[in-house]
């Protein structure tokens, strides 16, 4: 399936605020919520996640068609791998270490920000590599 390449990059900038707010705040429930969209992303795919839906709804219609399109298995796949590291955090954050919790959430809003900043995706990069490792 083919998407938007601007509905993930959109995706990871609400990501980028709301993991910047939880590790500012060190809020593990905010992380949990996070946690809950990227468990979606995951299992139903980008387009379906929370993020996705404002996205197709709200935005595209006002910016237009696609200027290109990507397929939805490597941003799948990121969304994964962020969701391991955000519930990491929410255990860091709500049963201990805290220090944890700072850490991996401290790593995903690393990911999300070059996503959203820069268009790099690093959890679709490592999909890449997976790939060829098992091609």
């Amino acid at each position: 399936m083919e998407i938007d390449v601007r509905g993930p990059r959109f995706g990871a900038a609400l990501t980028t605020v709301v993991l910047a707010i939880a590790l500012v705040t060190g809020n593990g429930w905010l992380l949990a919520v996070q946690t809950v969209f990227f468990a979606v992303g995951a299992v139903a795919g980008v387009r379906n996640s929370p993020h996705g839906w404002v996205f197709r709804t709200l935005i595209r219609p006002r910016i237009g068609p696609p200027p290109a399109t990507e397929d939805a298995a490597p941003p799948r796949f990121a969304q994964a791998v962020g969701l391991a590291f955000a519930a990491v955090g929410v255990l860091g954050y709500l049963v201990g270490p805290q220090w944890l919790g700072v850490a991996a959430t401290a790593c995903a809003l690393a990911a999300a920000f070059l996503n959203a900043a820069f268009a790099y995706c690093l959890g679709c990069e490592m999909y890449v590599l997976l790939k060829r490792a098992t091609a």
